[in-house]
């Protein structure tokens, strides 16, 4: 297949670690992965099991019928999560007990799920890179009954990880290279939180406010102080004077606790005119920027950056373009994926023993049949469609292979460390969407910016 000389199908190999590989750069999973799985997928497996149709040789593909209301493009995360989480899923001692203790008392059933260890095929996008209505961004060749175990924990990944992505990835458009701040880790679960943040980072987030993020994936962590340290003493220049002691006048101050004018003259006053940043979290943000830009200058304080934080989503970071603000930090839009928490990816089969095979029912038609995937591009490089089909795709100059190899006979095809795995699902977000259509980057509600075409 040809490839476009500007979009590489193969990362390099190595990527410098964006922070210092700490002393533990390894994740381990939560508990008992295997169980965070629906009932159903355990009852098909023990009736295949009965009725000698387990090991039926099986094809399933994880798609999106349609993009959230308005998208132009998707871009896919979560498939470094997958691939983590894959070899400890396993049925141990204590998740068989707690099995039996929910009524799943099938013996045979029992001793598979004993024995169970993946032994299939998985293919998929690499993770970072864009998808449409259609696109096959995972694929799972096993034996029914494992392909199916499997069902659960990819949706449940891929649909949270691929929503914030989405969303931060227009976020990071609207900032205009100004740097974006993860900060959602109290607007959402606990391991959401992680996760999110991971997402986020992959897009082009700078940093995020969450530690285990900063330990699991070496994703840069930031933060200074919430108005709770202001009011915790008896003046806004005793506050600030503790937290430049602390940290030093590059750090950046809060600033709107009291009065705003009041914050950024004690601020200067305490920190000289070196001082990091103020942050602005509440009011009129275009307005109090512009004000703050001016009342700094005046003070002397040319170069504090202005960081402006207060239920912010890609369309106020847009809405703030003209003002003179440094960074965004961004929480409740960006970890609930900005009105789209889930992006409605499904598991489907698609092929049993090599024949093709689809659900037909009216509005929620799938196409039978593994699929195989290319991007199309100009002469200048800028995708122009998906190509999507059952049957090979002829090359065409430009064209790039979508589907590559993620795991071969139930083993990793190139197992890497979290944070390496993320950095390297960064690189190649970076590179794809370059490609991007100039109107991918609308904001605008409008259909897809590439459409899925059959070959």
């Amino acid at each position: 297949m040809a490839v476009h000389p500007e979009l590489p199908p193969e990362l390099p190999p190595e990527l410098p670690p964006e922070l210092p590989p700490g002393p533990d750069t390894g994740l381990t999973p939560p508990p008992a992965p295997a169980l965070f799985t629906d009932r159903y997928e355990l009852t098909m497996v023990a009736a295949a099991l009965a009725d000698g149709t387990a090991g039926r040789d099986c094809v399933f593909e994880v798609f999106a019928r349609r993009l959230p209301h308005g998208r132009r493009y998707g871009v896919l995360a979560g498939t470094g999560r997958l691939l983590e989480a894959l070899p400890h899923f396993r049925f141990g001692d204590d998740e068989l007990a707690a099995l039996r203790e929910q009524g799943l008392s099938d013996e045979r059933l029992l001793d598979w799920l004993a024995d169970f260890r993946f032994s299939g095929d998985i293919d998929g996008y690499a993770e970072g890179d864009l998808y449409f209505p259609g696109s096959p961004v995972l694929t799972v060749r096993a034996p029914f009954a494992e392909g199916v175990l499997l069902e659960t924990l990819a949706l449940s990944v891929l649909n949270h990880d691929s929503a914030i992505a989405s969303a931060a990835a227009r976020m990071v458009a609207a900032a205009c290279e100004r740097p974006c701040i993860e900060m959602g880790s109290r607007r959402t679960h606990e391991e959401a939180a992680v996760a999110a943040a991971r997402a986020a980072h992959m897009v082009g987030f700078a940093s995020t406010s969450n530690l285990e993020a900063g330990r699991r994936y070496r994703v840069p962590t930031s933060g200074t102080s919430a108005h709770a340290f202001t009011l915790l003493h008896d003046d806004e220049r005793s506050a600030f004077q503790a937290q430049i002691d602390t940290l030093g006048p590059g750090t950046t101050l809060l600033v709107d606790t009291y009065d705003v004018d009041q914050g950024i003259r004690t601020a200067v006053e305490v920190a000289g005119t070196g001082l990091g940043a103020i942050r602005l979290d509440s009011g009129d943000l275009p307005t109090l920027a512009t004000h703050a830009r001016e009342l700094l200058d005046s003070l002397g304080a040319t170069g504090t950056r202005i960081v402006v934080t207060s239920d912010l989503d890609e369309y106020a970071i847009s809405g703030l373009m003209a003002a003179p603000v440094d960074r965004y930090g961004v929480g409740t839009s960006l970890v609930t994926g900005s009105g789209a928490p889930t992006v409605g990816m499904v598991y489907k089969l698609v092929e049993r023993d090599g024949v093709p095979v689809a659900k037909r029912y009216e509005g929620k038609r799938s196409v039978g049949g593994r699929k195989h995937a290319v991007r199309r591009h100009d002469g200048d490089g800028i995708a122009t469609a998906e190509v999507v089909s059952s049957a090979p795709v002829a090359a065409q100059d430009g064209d790039r292979d979508l589907v590559v190899p993620l795991v071969r006979g139930g083993e990793l095809c190139e197992p890497l460390s979290p944070p390496d795995a993320l950095a390297r699902a960064k690189a190649h977000h970076e590179r794809v969407r370059q490609a991007l259509p100039a109107e991918g980057w609308a904001l605008s509600r409008g259909e897809p910016v590439l459409e899925t075409v059959p070959a």
